[in-house]
């Protein structure tokens, strides 16, 4: 360690500059980019008695001379978590901009709120790449992340800009987020029953003071109840339209990854019934990418979705009665299926280093809709293919295709399989809805 992080400790506690360096030393090899200032540069602010730094709350002490500082542990509890976080920086969630969201406004004394702030500063700032070059006097990062080194910004055609981060830093960001909440209402609520005036000196007192309803070291989602299936069968039109649904949703944990506090109703868009609550960064997983009325590319997170976490996405799909009773999913979903499950072998491969790998970008399309099944054609087809541009490798009528989906899911979870079936069809619509065309260009009004 350096001779300066050693000189600023004093029992225990270290100055904010002093912590600042210790942050960057103990995460310099961290997937995930830190930055400098994470103690004394905005929204960093000692004296609200806390710091994030990710999603670990660091508290802040204020000595008789009137200087902050904090445990030092504390940092270094903090670094540890971070640096066991893993980065896939092409597993890309899209934070924005996003038509018609409301604006709040984050100032030094808000929540953390992190999409608002990084949507106010690019916006003003007139971009990612203004935005990197201004130095003095703007925040640069968040929970002692510096997004800006990990922002990606995507363009179509030509005109529309969108902002993404890796996956891992939103879910991370999302529990700083959730962390902070139950922080300041721990504290609120010690301050009402013991009637004092002073902020906790460590997270677990706050913790202990409000008992279940706050976080504890087991997590951010260790005070958020488990979803038990407790809105199965009820239509989101009904649901999202009564009040105090969106406080209702915060309070369980995501229905699909279980590690972060639930954020929206995910819900089936062909049957309209609500499936479960989930986190931001499950709901973006679970969608299709460049999503058009009859055309989807099939992501690498697909691998995910029908392979190594195969258990989890299909019963959380099933949750729709609509689903379960034809044993089927949505039309998109069926077909990006089709597109890396049916199709796989049929994806031409090329040499590259430690051996052959797909080539080219899935696309699927189709015909028709799942309304008229006797017409609906899905196409699959890969793009920039070096042996022939957007090569068709299969065209599916889509009854196939939902036959094939019923035998791979009775092989694959046996167990979702045997809970779907056409005699279940109790309570379901005379008509399923049709699949809803994207046509406000936003891609996340859908899924």
């Amino acid at each position: 360690m350096s001779e300066r992080v050693m000189l600023g400790r004093t029992d225990g506690l270290i100055t904010l500059g002093t912590a600042d360096a210790l942050w960057v030393e103990l995460t310099a090899a961290s997937a995930v980019p830190t930055a400098s200032g994470a103690f004394t540069c905005s929204p960093a602010h000692a004296r609200v008695g806390y710091v994030l730094l990710g999603g670990h709350v660091v508290p802040t002490v204020r000595s008789s001379g009137g200087q902050w500082s904090v445990p030092e542990v504390e940092v270094r509890r903090a670094a540890e978590e971070l640096n066991a976080v893993g980065m896939d920086r092409q597993d890309l969630v899209r934070i924005g901009p996003f038509g018609g969201a409301p604006r709040r406004e984050c100032n030094e004394e808000t929540p953390l709120r992190w999409r608002q702030r990084i949507t106010r500063e690019l916006r003003e700032l007139g971009g990612p790449e203004r935005a990197a070059q201004c130095e003095v006097g703007r925040p640069h990062h968040l929970a002692g992340i510096d997004w800006r080194r990990i922002l990606v910004e995507q363009t179509r055609n030509g005109t529309q800009r969108t902002w993404w981060l890796p996956r891992a830093v939103v879910k991370l960001l999302d529990a700083a987020e959730h962390t902070e909440t139950q922080w300041v209402q721990a504290v609120r609520t010690r301050q009402a029953s013991a009637a004092v005036t002073e902020l906790p000196s460590h997270p677990r007192q706050a913790a202990a003071a409000d008992g279940p309803q706050t976080t504890s070291p087991n997590g951010p989602t260790a005070s958020l109840r488990p979803y038990n299936g407790e809105l199965e069968g009820q239509l989101y039109s009904v649901l999202s339209r009564k009040p105090g649904t969106s406080r209702t949703v915060a309070r369980w944990a995501c229905a699909v990854c279980r590690a972060a506090p639930a954020a929206v109703l995910d819900h089936c868009h062909e049957h309209g019934y609500v499936r479960a609550p989930v986190c931001q960064s499950c709901n973006t997983q679970e969608r299709p990418d460049h999503l058009y009325s009859n055309d989807i590319r099939v992501a690498n997170r697909y691998t995910r979705l029908f392979r190594t976490d195969t258990d989890d996405w299909l019963r959380h799909w099933h949750r729709c009665p609509g689903c379960r009773a034809r044993t089927t999913l949505p039309l998109p979903h069926l077909a990006a299926w089709t597109a890396h499950i049916a199709c796989r072998s049929l994806r031409p491969t090329h040499r590259a280093p430690g051996g052959r790998k797909p080539c080219g970008v899935l696309r699927v399309s189709w015909t028709g809709s799942q309304q008229a099944p006797r017409s609906c054609l899905l196409t699959v087809a890969v793009d920039f293919c070096p042996s022939g541009e957007h090569r068709v490798l299969a065209r599916v009528p889509y009854r196939e295709a939902a036959e094939r989906f019923r035998v791979w899911l009775a092989e694959t979870v046996p167990a979702v399989a045997a809970a779907a079936g056409p005699d279940r069809l109790d309570g379901l619509p005379a008509q399923s809805r049709p699949v809803i065309a994207d046509t406000s260009g936003e891609g996340l009004a859908l899924f």
